[in-house]
């Protein structure tokens, strides 16, 4: 089923890292995200590999798996990528697919007009980058 732009800024703005992003800044990136299904067991991402996309978790699961361990599963509203697609260096991370899964995904080129575009979205990518380390360096996920 393919995804309204409402929906998928509904989707978008469930993922942490948008907290404190306007309804604006939200439809705003709804409109460059692209839906992408996932079969079971599939490599979204490499670690290692430079990334190219950011990734929100809309239906189904992944495995965040690092040198190979197994760090965490994530769901809906969870992302994966933001590092890699912000800095252009490598992926920290490997993520596999966990049965059928469906994610909205922002290209590194359209996730960066955004924020150019839109200074509030970057100033909330900033605050929600900043509980996320707040949240690692303070806790043990991942």
């Amino acid at each position: 089923m393919t995804l309204t732009l409402d929906r998928k800024a509904e989707l978008l703005s469930a993922a942490r890292l948008f907290d404190g992003v306007d309804a604006e800044g939200m439809d705003r990136i709804a409109a460059v995200a692209v839906q992408v299904d996932f079969p079971d067991n599939h490599v979204v991402a490499r670690q290692g590999e430079i990334g190219t996309g950011f990734f929100v978790v809309v239906d189904g699961s992944a495995r965040v798996i690092r040198d190979g361990e197994s760090l965490a599963t994530i769901g809906p509203g969870d992302f994966f990528g933001e590092l890699s697609v912000l800095d252009g260096r490598p992926r920290t991370a490997q993520v596999v697919t966990e049965g059928p899964t469906t994610c909205l995904a922002l290209a590194s080129w359209d996730f960066e007009a955004v924020l150019l575009e839109e200074p509030r979205v970057a100033l909330a990518l900033l605050r929600g980058l900043a509980l996320r380390l707040r949240d690692l360096t303070e806790g043990s996920r991942h």
